[in-house]
């Protein structure tokens, strides 16, 4: 039986990006201390914004509504915060799944930090939790078998919800 294939085009972005600077040893900006100057807007997917931390979409999402809580200070670690940052990270991580549930009604949640590129951290650098809604029966045989997520709304609409909510939480 031949293999299948599913191409997955748009993750060559992050593919080719997510190491760039760290291949050619360049010191290349924070992307997220980039977001962290900005407001709140569809175009860089900052949905929320507190005084010490933020909160912005995952730009390549494990599932719908996946976000990020980070400090706006770069650091690499937790035991860099602040006091006030750490109790502004955690405020901002609990106002964020209240903004996920409301958004998108989850059946669980996935909290999270990868600390170190061995851990899997995509950009070490700077410390970010992962917020992750989940459902009942959300994996399937796409990541097992074809190394592929299924995402079924563009991260425009999730904006849209995530924004919404946050709103509403005041």
């Amino acid at each position: 039986m031949p293999l299948e294939r599913l191409y997955a085009a748009w993750r060559i972005q992050y593919v080719e990006s997510s190491t760039a600077a760290e291949r050619s040893g360049a010191d290349a900006a924070c992307v997220f201390c980039r977001l962290a100057a900005e407001p709140s807007n569809p175009s860089t997917g900052v949905v929320y914004e507190a005084d010490e931390s933020f909160v912005v979409l995952n730009a390549f999402p494990y599932g719908s509504g996946h976000i990020l809580a980070l400090p706006r200070r770069h650091v690499a670690s937790v035991q860099e915060l602040t006091e006030s940052e750490s109790a502004s990270l955690w405020a901002t991580t609990t106002t964020a799944i209240a903004a996920v549930e409301a958004a998108y009604q989850p059946d669980g949640m996935n909290l999270g930090a990868n600390l170190g590129r061995a851990a899997g951290a995509g950009i070490p650098a700077h410390l970010h939790l992962h917020i992750l809604p989940r459902w009942s029966g959300d994996t399937n045989f796409m990541t097992a078998v074809a190394e592929t997520r299924v995402i079924p709304e563009p991260l425009e609409v999730a904006y849209e919800k995530l924004h919404e909510a946050f709103l509403a939480l005041g």
